[in-house]
């Protein structure tokens, strides 16, 4: 019998919930053909009827908090109902967005016109152009935990200029300090930062933008033939700008800003955070080159434990996430048992991490600054003693 490989033990790799798990120098993984041929065909069914259901639950909600929102003063006194009206409202809100996300997966009905309909208006109305994410997404997709590939979320290298100064930043500004500013500036801008910029993009794509369509970078993420469709997503975005525009003439500002502008924040905060939390952690590595493959990036991606009502609203996108990365098209109303097949397949890459939601995104945020290279990985450290001389050798798509 042989023996269970050791995992590799960084600085800080310990305080991760997967005991190792993912931490394992030159892992053997999968294919693709065995990781699709372990989930249920069922599970890849799509049923219009059944997504329509979700699809119109999920915007009742959201439109019935709007309408709960009318009844509240817009005066000082009430700022704690605002506050309060702004979280349920925007995590209400998510769950459209996920609707959104499933349609830009195809996963949503095998008719393409009305799931493109849905995912349009309800991607639209959070002003998110969906044909432009729908491309930089699948690139998420198709090069996850990549270093020198990936799309979204990917972590500076400790060579870089940007990680050596996020590592010194963290030494001067002491771990806690760190911490809250990065949470920040990912839950709060770091959404309208990636669709203008391409903020924590793949270093390849250099600057992008989803409204425009360009990148600066070695590889383009809006290649020529998608233009139109960047375009066509605009359209939907500057129709929703202009009704912003006339509720702010007709309603005033104040209105129109605690009204939809706090649930769109608390909407952005759910996205970015629940993407963070998919991909990154203290025990979660990345690879580069030649050793990355699609099935790594797949079987990285970890689920964890929401709590219930979280779970129903946003239709399992957090703790499903992993079938999702395996099968993107499978229905979310199919996940669980996908999930399930997956777990007992592969219970060597399955990855679940059961601390809490909380605690993990106050870890990551502290913990997880820049990558260094640890045999095949590379892993996230929190020292600048760390810093190695070796970059990733970018491969062309």
């Amino acid at each position: 019998m042989s023996k269970a490989p050791t995992p590799v033990k960084t600085e800080i790799s310990g305080l991760g919930g997967l005991n190792g798990k993912a931490m394992v120098k030159n892992k053997p993984f999968p294919t693709l053909e065995e990781l699709l041929g372990a989930i249920p065909a069922k599970c890849k069914e799509r049923d219009t009827a059944e997504s329509m259901k979700y699809a119109v639950y999920s915007g009742v909600l959201f439109v019935a908090c709007f309408v709960v929102g009318r009844f509240i003063p817009y005066t000082w006194w009430a700022l704690p109902l605002w506050i309060a009206y702004a979280i349920v409202t925007g995590t209400v809100g998510t769950g459209v967005w996920v609707v959104a996300h499933e349609c830009g997966h195809g996963a949503f009905s095998d008719n393409k016109l009305l799931q493109d309909a849905v995912g349009y208006v309800y991607h639209t109305i959070l002003l998110v152009p969906y044909f432009s994410w729908q491309r930089s997404h699948a690139v998420h997709h198709s090069r996850t935990n990549s270093v020198d590939e990936g799309e979204t979320h990917v972590p500076h290298l400790c060579t870089s200029p940007t990680g050596a100064a996020a590592l010194e930043s963290r030494l001067s500004m002491g771990d806690d300090a760190f911490g809250i500013l990065n949470t920040i500036q990912h839950l709060l801008f770091g959404w309208p930062a990636y669709l203008l910029t391409g903020v924590s993009g793949g270093p390849n794509r250099g600057v992008t933008n989803h409204f425009i369509g360009f990148s600066t970078g070695e590889q383009e993420l809006f290649p020529t033939h998608l233009k139109h469709k960047v375009w066509a997503s605009d359209v939907g975005i500057v129709v929703v700008l202009f009704a912003l525009y006339k509720w702010v003439q007709a309603e005033g500002l104040v209105v129109v800003l605690l009204s939809y502008g706090l649930p769109y924040l608390v909407v952005n905060a759910w996205l970015v955070g629940y993407t963070w939390l998919q991909h990154t952690d203290v025990d979660i590595p990345h690879y580069e080159g030649a050793d990355w493959t699609w099935a790594k990036g797949a079987l990285l991606t970890v689920d964890r434990p929401y709590p219930f009502i979280i779970d129903w609203l946003h239709h399992r996108i957090g703790s499903t996430h992993v079938a999702h990365h395996i099968c993107h098209t499978i229905p979310h109303y199919r996940a669980v048992e996908a999930t399930e097949a997956i777990k007992k397949a592969f219970p060597d890459h399955y990855l679940y991490d059961p601390t809490p939601i909380h605690t993990a995104l106050w870890r990551i945020a502290k913990e997880c600054v820049a990558v260094r290279k640890e045999g095949d990985m590379w892993v996230y450290t929190n020292k600048v003693q760390n810093v190695q001389k070796s970059k990733p050798k970018a491969k062309k798509l």
